[in-house]
């Protein structure tokens, strides 16, 4: 199809659907896409791909990185560190064709711990349309407009943690939330994203370092998620041993689901009235009803799992009443939601997972640490393959959906994805 036509076509279901429709459909605006849940409105993407095959293009990075990339409104933002953290970025690429636009690199001389495997910069950015927003961690909340101009920064103390940090904001409105730590200090807040000024905070217990020989692990790398609860919108949390639910205007708790182990990695997956948390490092799981108040363990937890549960890095999909996960080990897991039982699990092609699920139509993205991305039918009937797309570059990320083009970020370069329309 001709782009003539295509943009065509775009602007008539904008009259059609409503503004935010178009937005919905064309922008991948935070990790994880719109509503934060793996979920894409488009099915009209690309299955195979490969280094000579589908590669609109290929831009160069300075550097490995866990983050995934966000799409908006014509850019591609993506955070990058360099010297040993030293110099923690943010990137802003033109999406038609990779040329870098623009970058904000900002200087951190303190000491700050990481593992290997988690280089700085972990934590993706987020945008609203106007402003991106990128958290570096001990070095600070930075807001930026398109153009690259910063707008504010906040300093929001120290987070020390042996293995990093990784939770990404996500914006509500003129809110951005985040799950700060872990390390000893810990904390979910809400901050004005028009002049960075906390509007509220939530402490929690937080845990050890796990610095100068203290093995004590603890700490969440949880991103939050936006549920709508009884037609009121929530913020669910992952966290050492519980699931909260915030209130977005003043942070309160409004209900915990108790049932998690000391570390969280996976953010909470919202279903139709329920959802579900997975702890990491084999780590407990729980399903749970959405709602109620105080402490609605006993009243609302559906199920809860302890043993033999696979190492889980990344979030899964829910698709009505199943649980899509594609573990660590290369297992993938089709759960029913509303018993925790499996209705199928399978090894999937070689290599270990860190990334999360996307779903694109009936298909399921997830990308290997030896940069393939696996294809699987989401169907609970059994595990069906559909694709296996190598680019023979290390990965940590997870792909991003945008009109039409799959957007990856491995340890070397950032790559646009995407079917030749004419």
């Amino acid at each position: 199809m001709p782009q003539v036509c295509r943009s065509v076509m775009i602007c008539v279901a904008a009259v059609m659907l409503g503004e935010g429709a178009a937005i919905h459909a064309a922008d991948w605006p935070a990790f994880r896409g719109p509503k934060g849940d793996g979920v894409s409105s488009e099915s009209d993407v690309p299955l195979h791909w490969g280094p000579e095959q589908n590669i609109k293009w290929k831009a160069p990075l300075p550097a490995p990185g866990n983050s995934s990339p966000i799409v908006s409104k014509g850019k591609v933002f993506l955070t990058c560190a360099t010297d040993a953290g030293k110099n923690r970025g943010l990137y802003c690429y033109d999406r038609r064709n990779g040329e870098l636009l623009w970058s904000q690199i900002v200087p951190y001389e303190q000491p700050d711990p990481t593992h290997g495997t988690n280089p700085y910069c972990g934590s993706s950015p987020a945008a609203d349309g106007a402003r991106v927003v990128v958290w570096h961690g001990s070095a600070g909340l930075y807001c930026y407009d398109y153009d690259g101009k910063k707008l504010w920064q906040r300093d929001l103390g120290e987070f020390k943690h042996i293995w990093g940090y990784g939770s990404s904001p996500v914006f509500l409105g003129e809110k951005i939330i985040l799950n700060c730590g872990p390390g000893v200090r810990t904390f979910v807040t809400a901050i004005n994203a028009a002049d960075g000024q906390t509007i509220w905070q939530t402490d929690e217990p937080g845990g050890a370092s796990g610095e100068k020989g203290n093995t004590e692990w603890i700490g969440s790398w949880s991103t939050p998620v936006l549920a709508k609860v009884n037609g009121r919108d929530q913020i669910l949390v992952s966290l050492p041993f519980h699931v909260n639910a915030y209130d977005p205007d003043d942070g309160k708790v409004l209900w915990t689901c108790e049932g998690l182990d000391k570390l969280a990695y996976t953010s909470p997956v919202v279903g139709d009235g329920m959802a579900v948390a997975m702890g990491g490092y084999h780590g407990p799981a729980l399903g749970f009803k959405l709602g109620g108040s105080g402490n609605v363990t006993d009243t609302s937890r559906l199920w809860h799992i302890t043993a033999k549960n696979p190492q889980r890095i990344g979030t899964g999909v829910i698709v009505g009443r199943h649980l899509y996960m594609a573990n660590e080990q290369h297992i993938a897991q089709c759960i029913d939601v509303t018993t925790g039982k499996d209705l199928w699990q399978t090894r999937m092609p070689e290599g270990v997972i860190w990334s999360s699920l996307v779903l694109a139509g009936d298909r399921l993205y997830v990308t290997n640490q030896i940069g393939t991305t696996i294809v699987f039918r989401a169907s609970s009937e059994k595990f069906e393959l559909l694709a296996e797309n190598k680019l023979g570059e290390s990965s940590n990320s997870t792909v991003a959906i945008s009109d039409g083009q799959i957007f990856l970020r491995t340890f070397k370069h950032l790559y646009c994805i995407g079917m030749d329309r004419n």
